[in-house]
């Protein structure tokens, strides 16, 4: 969910279309629990909450002089609730959708997206699904009746579903071509082996390949369900005509799902390498971080962003101003539910992976260590960094639609610009040095690496991770 660096955002898109993208969750808001009974309404200043009595949760902001609306249906359910040996079956599902109603072929269901002049799709994250829209005020009546007869009436014909099949499995070929994609990807399945987190969310070629028809509408029957749906909007939206339209169009929605259990997952370290017929090598280093709704989220905002957050961050000048050995670097936070990583990726030449490589663990080193310490300038540039981004990207309905309705998913309450900004604001030196020490420190000895080039020499082939963090303490700080 693409909305700001702040507040339920996306950090990768393999394949956007129409109807259909997968993305990454990356980020954190605030934690306070707000209860409402069975029909109850919540406001706060532009910020309004009812909840239904089926129980739906609605969540809108309206924004002064906009015509535009942006409407999405956050449904609790993705990957992580995929049985074993059904990889895939929550990407299909949100495929799936938009193959036909009980009223509605699949072509009339484009061809009435397409007419709206806005924008309407959906995509499978790792801890969620959404289905979306961005239309002019006018259209938004249109717009939701069309997506409630989606979930509520779709028939997935058994033709079309097998296209859609296809389809996938092009998407997961597209996908293994790319190889800055395909490094994510191991890492992501070579940290977290025995977890949801760890595997694919278009799934594999064997597991998409076996699903059936059955398979699609257990899932939706079991999963899309009004306690795990989120109906948020933002732009020129009246709240109790929304609500009433919410009505109108989910009523027939019933049902209450099973408590979840949450657990922690194990997290493995390590290194994998990977073949391809390409002249760099791509790679993924990743290493533990606190999960979505962890208080330390803001502090990790910073460091992330003080490590690889953008142009002036440490590991851009360093190996790419200072040393030219890649053309790309950087760092990005991700956080889901139950666990999150601190990413660093890039792309080197042959010859220079393995002091890239050494080079980013320097860095990471000299950070959790304190040797380089963080400065006053360098914090206050970050934090005007972060507000800056925050701000400008939450001028976007689409970006305010995503940010309350992630809000309400993860911590069931709004938390403000205001909120966010004051509590970046709030964190000291001392707090970063202290999370950087105690949360990064101890998981820099479970760091995982994904690398994906051409034959690499016999060195790197047989180097460990274990060596690699020790190179930094063989020879000096280049």
């Amino acid at each position: 969910m693409n909305s700001g660096t702040l507040t339920g955002a996306a950090s990768e898109c393999r394949k956007t279309t129409a109807t259909c993208s997968c993305r990454e969750t990356c980020e954190g808001s605030g934690s306070t629990n707000i209860k409402t009974s069975p029909g109850s309404s919540t406001a706060k200043g532009r910020y309004q909450k009812t909840m239904l009595e089926n129980g739906i949760r609605i969540v809108t902001e309206k924004i002064p002089g906009q015509r535009s609306i942006s409407m999405g249906l956050l449904i609790d359910a993705g990957p992580r609730n995929e049985a074993a040996g059904k990889n895939g079956l929550a990407h299909l599902a949100e495929h799936a959708m938009f193959c036909g109603t009980s009223s509605r072929s699949a072509t009339q269901i484009a061809r009435l997206m397409d007419e709206a002049g806005g924008h309407m799709g959906a995509f499978t994250a790792r801890d969620f699904t959404c289905y979306y829209a961005t239309v002019l005020d006018d259209y938004l009546p249109y717009a939701l009746d069309l997506l409630g007869d989606i979930l509520l009436n779709s028939i997935f014909p058994p033709d079309r579903l097998e296209r859609e099949k296809i389809a996938i499995l092009r998407e997961i070929e597209t996908a293994c071509d790319m190889p800055a994609v395909c490094s994510h990807d191991l890492l992501k399945a070579l940290a977290w082996p025995e977890h949801p987190l760890g595997r694919s969310i278009a799934g594999l070629p064997e597991t998409v390949g076996s699903l059936s028809r059955d398979d699609v509408i257990y899932f939706v029957h079991e999963h899309y369900l009004p306690d795990r749906l989120v109906v948020a909007a933002a732009g020129n939206v009246d709240h109790e005509d929304f609500v009433a339209q919410v009505q109108d169009a989910f009523w027939r929605m019933m049902g209450q799902s099973r408590p979840e259990i949450m657990y922690l997952p194990a997290y493995r370290s390590g290194m994998t390498l990977k073949h391809m017929p390409v002249s760099q090598y791509y790679f993924s280093m990743g290493i533990r971080a606190p999960r979505y709704s962890d208080p330390d989220r803001y502090g990790m905002h910073i460091l992330n962003n003080i490590l690889g957050g953008g142009i002036s961050s440490r590991l851009y000048r360093r190996v790419r101003e200072k040393h030219g050995v890649v053309y790309h670097i950087g760092s990005e936070y991700h956080a889901y539910r139950e666990d999150g990583m601190l990413v660093v990726e890039g792309c080197t030449a042959p010859e220079n992976i393995l002091q890239v490589l050494s080079m980013v663990v320097e860095e990471l080193a000299k950070l959790i260590s304190g040797i380089q310490q963080i400065d006053a300038e360098e914090l206050w540039k970050t934090k005007m960094q972060l507000r800056g981004q925050h701000l400008i990207s939450g001028e976007s309905t689409n970006t305010r639609m995503n940010r309350i309705a992630a809000q309400e998913l993860y911590f069931n309450r709004q938390i403000s610009d205001e909120e966010i900004l004051t509590a970046i604001e709030a964190i000291s030196i001392k707090k970063l040095q202290s999370l950087a020490e105690n949360t990064l420190g101890n998981a820099l000895g479970q760091t995982a690496i994904a690398v994906v080039g051409p034959q690499a020499p016999d060195r790197f082939k047989s180097l460990t991770v274990e060596e690699l963090l020790l190179e930094p303490q063989k020879r000096e700080v280049i």
